[in-house]
């Protein structure tokens, strides 16, 4: 099945979609970035929840510098 038309994602079909780990995927959830539910046994994410967690990722240049401007204000 073609994973763009689906409305949910399993922790596999997650991490090979956005390119992360399971670690990193369990990691996110942990820590509230993400929001997964539970079916069963299953863990799924829904793409409107996939979605706005790519959304809220920091662009690649961004991060050095909160973390310079943090470091200089301490």
């Amino acid at each position: 099945m073609d994973v763009s038309s689906k409305e949910a994602f399993a922790v596999r079909e997650f991490c090979d979609r956005y390119g992360i780990c399971r670690d990193t995927f369990y990691s996110e959830v942990k820590r509230g970035r993400l929001r997964a539910l539970k079916v069963g046994k299953k863990t799924l994410v829904l793409k409107s929840d996939a979605e706005g967690w790519a959304k809220s990722l920091p662009e690649l240049g961004t991060v050095g510098r909160e973390w310079q401007a943090a470091r200089e204000r301490a």
